[in-house]
């Protein structure tokens, strides 16, 4: 091989290898704009988890839809004798247990991130939602009563789908249903704490988030319940069209790294 051989070989590998690492790059920089494009979706779904708590516990004899946590510790203390409901949690919590089944079954595969999968779901829960609100408009919802029951079981069970997609998605420290870790997150691994203080405004929206929503949940309580349920469905139904988007620029950004 002669010089001028060799040195457009080493040229040809050299250029490789550089177009190698163009793509990586472009790659890395379009998981990046992914990751943050599912931080959004999580937490405008965050957003909808505090209107329609917010709606639960006022509403539904307080109770939550989404937070079991909370559930569980009511069902303590109406268990203790207290003046809290006992059958309303355990309701919430079997229904959310199911929903978070029969999704975690229908996306069982389904590799981590967003996918039509997963927007089909949050499509799914915003139909759900929207049902739920038409029925509970003339609703009239006594504490103990069948038909409480039967509102707080349809509302956990699409809780429960929301958790379980939230949870496939996998953006950290936004569950879209609770911040109790998130905030432990937020303090323990801050600069203050001597952390690095990664993510942390990632931590903080989600925190604001669903305590902007429980403000919206609680005044539209005041003017109607459904109207809370309904916000809820609009919410979600947000979250399934930027998933949307997220999936034509996904596609796009594909073709594009194809043809060239």
């Amino acid at each position: 091989m002669t010089g001028g051989d060799a040195h457009s070989v080493a040229h040809t590998i050299d250029g490789r290898h550089t177009a190698e690492g163009g793509v990586t790059r472009a790659e890395s920089m379009a998981a990046g704009g992914a990751m943050h494009s599912d931080t959004a979706v999580m937490l405008v779904a965050t957003f909808g988890t505090g209107i329609i708590d917010a709606i639960g516990y006022l509403g539904f004899d307080r109770i939550f839809t989404a937070n079991m946590t909370g559930n569980v510790i009511v069902l303590g203390m109406g268990l203790a004798g207290n003046d809290l409901p006992v059958v309303s949690p355990l309701v919430a919590l079997a229904a959310f247990f199911c929903g978070a089944l029969h999704t975690g079954r229908f996306l069982a595969g389904v590799p981590k991130g967003w996918s039509r999968k997963i927007r089909w779901v949050f499509m799914g829960e915003a139909a759900a939602l929207a049902a739920i609100g038409v029925a509970l408009m003339g609703a009239d919802l006594q504490p103990e009563s069948v038909q409480l029951y039967v509102f707080t079981a349809l509302i956990a069970y699409v809780l429960g789908v929301q958790a379980c997609a939230a949870r496939k998605v996998g953006v950290k420290d936004v569950t879209t249903v609770v911040v109790t870790s998130t905030i432990v997150g937020l303090a323990s691994e801050s600069r203050a704490a001597g952390g690095g203080g990664e993510g942390g405004a990632r931590k903080f929206a989600a925190v604001v988030s669903i305590s902007l929503g429980a403000l919206v949940g609680g005044a539209l309580h005041r003017v109607g319940d459904c109207y809370g349920v309904f916000a809820t469905a609009a919410v979600i139904a947000a979250v399934a069209l930027m998933g949307r988007s997220r999936e034509r620029h996904e596609a796009d950004s594909s073709g594009a790294q194809t043809h060239g």
